[in-house]
């Protein structure tokens, strides 16, 4: 598909299908306003929403020539102040679907084409209403499921991200172009870029461009659900504990070890951050070839997590024990972007806590009972405490898979283009690597594209989007 500059005018439902109180169809392009004053009969007479003010809205009734369809609101947005940039209008009527197909119907027999997924937002950005990554912001932000995610969307489709991005951008162009003078005088030898500010330049874009890359993490958890597997030996009441922290029977609990053969998920929100629980199979040695599949897929989950909760049994597991499970994930632990809490489970058949476990110094330690919900509040309290709020407010952080291996390509470029400057290499090499970072960086933002691009994007949009 070739994306150009559109002409045509487009329409789709902008809200969910099926039935509710009201529903919006949405209209973009030349023919909006005449096509909508062939069927739309406002109340006010004289009302010709070709020439109307923009931001305004208008009641009447909807239907061809005497047969009337349904009362609605037609909002008007008038081009370049539109959220397309083109001649835009929202239809607001009844939410019944037979209403909304026969409004839908009317529209392209007067010539108007269904829009495909994310178009309205497509022509946004090919009317320079805002750049490639706040496009792509735009479909975050539909989709965050808890505050953090959605203030992080906010952060972006507001521009924040784009404009380190063109800063950066920016500072390469001016040395590139430089460069690229040095070139049309190669005869005289003569250097325009000064080579110990282009090494300042260069050290600073690299920790910037590190910064990004290295806030990936957080960013895509807080995306799409920070991680949390409950670990510990068969029988220690992992799946009670999950189905405490949910309030609901996710998962089968049973006296038998090695109940849970296989990973079980299921998120939840907690202070605003969205936290993906899942339940593991038990880690012991095991001859049963499906329980292993299980404690393999175990051990991929713990390497997957930012957050590990692992579960003893305080009536049955020694501090010693304890201890000796800690150092078999003494590796992943080592990771200080990976958090690793302690909980002590089964509290409810003990009248008091062994004396030895009050020796944890290193590892917070919660004691619970899963089967009568005791304590849960404290493994609540303390998640939503490793995630820290200043972090997502205080940083830019990237959160899309496309700008992340944008940006890593781009850093590579940049340290070639430092390794070049330290080794004397001619201008034209230096030229080569400056500008495949300028061409990733470009990437991001929209300034360097290509319908392959642009369709992976949009397509992943709602049609009314």
């Amino acid at each position: 598909m070739k994306f150009q500059p559109a002409h045509d005018t487009i329409c789709a439902l902008a809200t969910p299908p099926g039935t509710g109180a009201i529903a919006v169809i949405r209209l973009s392009g030349p023919m909006t306003f005449p096509v909508i004053g062939k069927i739309f009969h406002p109340v006010e007479k004289r009302t010709d929403l070709s020439k109307v003010a923009g931001f305004t809205l208008h009641l009447g009734m909807i239907g061809e020539g005497n047969s009337l369809l349904d009362e609605v609101l037609v909002a008007v947005f008038k081009a370049p102040h539109s959220y397309t940039g083109e001649d835009l209008a929202e239809i607001s009527c009844h939410g019944s679907p037979y209403i909304q197909q026969k409004i839908l119907e009317l529209l392209l027999q007067q010539g108007l084409r269904m829009a495909g997924p994310g178009e309205f937002t497509l022509r946004a950005f090919m009317n320079g209403k805002f750049d490639l990554s706040q496009a792509e912001a735009v479909a975050d932000l539909i989709a965050s499921h808890s505050s953090s995610s959605h203030e992080l969307a906010l952060q972006q489709m507001r521009g924040d991200f784009s404009k380190k991005i063109r800063a950066l951008r920016e500072k390469l162009i001016e040395f590139t172009a430089l460069i690229e003078l040095e070139l049309d005088f190669s005869e005289e030898q003569m250097e325009f870029a000064d080579r110990g500010k282009m090494d300042e330049l260069l050290r600073m874009i690299t920790t910037a461009l590190q910064e990004l890359v290295d806030s990936f993490r957080l960013g895509n958890v807080i995306k799409h659900g920070i991680p949390v597997a409950i670990i510990g030996k068969p029988n220690v009441g992992k799946s009670t504990l999950l189905n405490a922290i949910l309030n609901e029977e996710k998962a089968i609990v049973s006296e038998i070890p090695g109940t849970t053969r296989d990973a079980i998920e299921d998120t939840i929100v907690i202070g605003g951050y969205s936290f993906r629980f899942i339940d593991t199979a038990g880690l012991r040695a095991s001859v049963d070839a499906i329980e292993t599949m299980g404690i393999e897929r175990t051990w991929k989950k713990i390497a997957e997590a930012t957050i590990i909760l692992y579960v003893f049994d305080v009536t049955a597991h020694s501090f010693e024990d304890v201890m000796e499970a800690i150092g078999e994930l003494q590796e992943l632990t080592a990771d200080k972007s990976r958090h690793l809490l302690l909980i002590g489970n089964k509290t409810d058949l003990l009248e008091e806590l062994p004396r030895g476990f009050r020796n944890f110094v290193e590892y917070e330690t919660i004691f619970v009972s899963g089967k009568r919900s005791e304590n849960i509040h404290l493994i609540a309290a303390s998640l939503q405490n490793l995630v820290q709020h200043a972090e997502l407010s205080d940083h830019t952080l990237v959160s899309n898979t496309r700008h992340y291996e944008a940006l890593q390509r781009a850093l590579e470029a940049i340290h070639s283009v430092e390794q070049g400057l330290h080794t004397g290499i001619s201008s034209d090499l230096l030229t080569t690597d400056l500008r495949k970072a300028l061409y990733h960086l470009g990437e991001i933002t929209g300034e360097i594209t290509t319908d392959e691009i642009l369709s992976n994007i949009f397509s992943r949009f709602c049609i009314g989007k």
